[in-house]
């Protein structure tokens, strides 16, 4: 792209206030409209914010020539139809999580991104969340050895406050683990690797007005003989966490997105075979939502040619996966990862 500045458009103005905020703060975008279907949202936005344009139909925005890229931040249901409009379009495209809600739909989106040449980024947030940042920067500098369990959680109570705005999360398409809890497997395939077989379990004890289970438990095989965990609630009744702990043979990470300090246990040979260090209390910015630093990361991509941080690729492995679990909890049996084809 011989451009030095983009024209970037955000459709979804409750979390995409956040990559609202990430361009107008950055120096090579600038924020040419923004769409929402809530009146009282997109007018606080156009008010803060002063995009040039303001609708409450993306449709108007898909065919406008001084549009370089769309962030696409509406509830999961709408990533397809309005990812493969822009990309159709010319447009280049940062789709939130999850990247679709099966893994056929993710596969014909990266049809379109390899017809139509543009680029495909996946928001997983979990990846610019500064404390799984710290925490893959240990695994991978072998600072607790080489890993043997890993775990997350996506515990968050949806009721009474997260239904959506016309109750689009209280939609039988859109099962718990795989709108919410692909959080937390994103997380661990980012550091473990992608897993190749997964049982689950689930039950609909909590939110029994919601079509679908509300708590589910799923335990995977990653590669290198790595045993993993991921734990979803949408009705537990608690605080808001993704609390994460690495198991390595020479130490243990534990951290989660809502702390400022990140624990690391390590263990030190020459102080005794069964010793190791006091817990050490490693800080770190809260910032759970760190879509200031995807948008930066697209925008970068973008204007010089590199490689999408987060490929469709990756968004498309972390449905397959969450599919995998929503899948065996119904049959109740293991169940062996499809991944994407594309």
């Amino acid at each position: 792209m011989s451009k030095n500045k983009l024209n970037i458009a955000v459709i979804g103005c409750h979390m995409g206030e956040n990559h609202i905020k990430g361009i107008v703060e950055q120096e090579n975008a600038d924020l040419l409209a923004i769409c929402d279907i809530d009146p009282a949202r997109l007018e606080k936005c156009k008010n803060e914010y002063k995009p040039q344009i303001v609708t409450d139909d993306y449709r108007t925005l898909v065919n406008n020539p001084d549009l370089d890229a769309v962030a696409v931040v509406t509830p999961d249901q709408c990533h397809l139809e309005q990812t493969v409009a822009f990309m159709r379009a010319g447009k280049d495209v940062l789709c939130d999580k999850p990247m679709a809600l099966t893994v056929e739909e993710c596969e014909e989106m990266m049809r379109v991104e390899k017809e139509t040449g543009r680029q495909l980024m996946i928001g997983q947030i979990c990846r610019y969340t500064p404390a799984f940042m710290m925490a893959k920067k240990l695994v991978d500098e072998g600072r607790i050895g080489e890993l043997v369990f890993v775990e997350s959680e996506y515990a968050h109570c949806y009721e009474p406050g997260a239904r959506g705005h016309n109750d689009w999360r209280v939609d039988p398409k859109r099962h718990g683990f795989i709108g919410g809890g692909c959080h937390a497997v994103d997380l661990l395939r980012w550091i473990a690797g992608d897993p190749t077989e997964v049982y689950a379990l689930a039950n609909h004890k909590i939110l029994t007005n919601w079509p679908v289970d509300d708590t589910s438990i799923a335990i995977f095989k990653f590669p290198n003989n790595v045993m993993g965990k991921v734990f979803m609630s949408i009705g537990c009744r608690r605080n808001y966490t993704m609390r994460s702990v690495f198991y390595g043979t020479m130490g243990t990470i534990i951290c989660d997105n809502t702390s400022p300090t990140l624990t690391l246990f390590e263990h030190k040979p020459e102080i005794g075979n069964y010793e190791f260090t006091k817990p050490q209390e490693l800080p770190v910015d809260i910032n759970n939502h760190n879509a200031a630093g995807e948008m930066v990361d697209f925008a970068t991509a973008l204007l010089e040619g590199k490689a999408m941080p987060v490929s469709s690729m990756e968004g498309a492995k972390t449905v397959a996966v969450c599919c995998a679990a929503v899948e065996s909890a119904a049959a109740g049996k293991p169940i062996e990862i499809r991944y994407p084809k594309i």
